[in-house]
């Protein structure tokens, strides 16, 4: 999406239909402090890093 586009009304038609989960992960992905711990985590190879950076950005679902 362009910047101009931002402010067209029926650029964001889908989020009548989104779920509150839905526009999280529009807002959370778009941080740029997440997108760079996310490279991070890429990187490694131990599957316990993923613990502290799911706790973080609220990505851990009670059971």
């Amino acid at each position: 999406m362009s910047g101009a586009e931002w402010r067209s009304e029926s650029a964001y038609d889908n989020v009548r239909k989104a779920e509150p989960a839905d526009i999280a992960w529009e807002w959370l992905r778009r941080d740029r402090e997440y997108q760079n711990a996310f490279r991070s985590l890429q990187g490694s190879k131990r599957s316990d890093a993923t613990d502290p950076f799911r706790r973080k950005w609220g990505l851990t679902f009670r059971s």
